[in-house]
């Protein structure tokens, strides 16, 4: 059975910095693309930003390219979203997804073949 469990997620001022991360289980983790989105009530799910198997590299969404980072470590099977410089439009629930497509943008939701439950991140200014 396939797990990913999101955690990190918490209430704080703009201007900070969070890292969120996501234990996976039951999946080829190093075969997959690992992929964050968020959602804000109201509004549809938004890619953030993934990083790829192999080559570990990574592609952001330009609302928060320059401020958040992916990184993985394949021995946890685990993947992290370094948020930093967080601003009150950044609040959202955040999810991981796995892709099997090792290559592409990885923009569509419908490219991910596995989600987390996600967790609530509060921005206030």
């Amino acid at each position: 059975q396939v797990r990913l469990v999101e955690s990190g997620g918490r209430s704080m001022q703009a201007g900070g910095s969070l890292r969120l991360s996501c234990v996976t289980s039951g999946l080829p983790f190093s075969n997959y693309a690992m992929g964050w989105f968020r959602q804000a009530p109201g509004r549809e799910r938004e890619f953030v930003g993934v990083i790829r198997p192999r080559d570990e590299s990574t592609y952001y969404a330009d609302s928060v390219k320059g401020r958040f980072t992916i990184s993985k470590d394949d021995a946890k099977t685990t993947v992290y979203l370094q948020m930093n410089t967080l601003k009150p439009e950044d609040t959202a629930v955040y999810y991981c997804a796995a892709s099997k497509w090792p290559e592409g943008s990885h923009i569509s939701p419908r490219l991910y073949d596995y989600w987390g439950q996600g967790t609530q991140v509060t921005v206030s200014s």
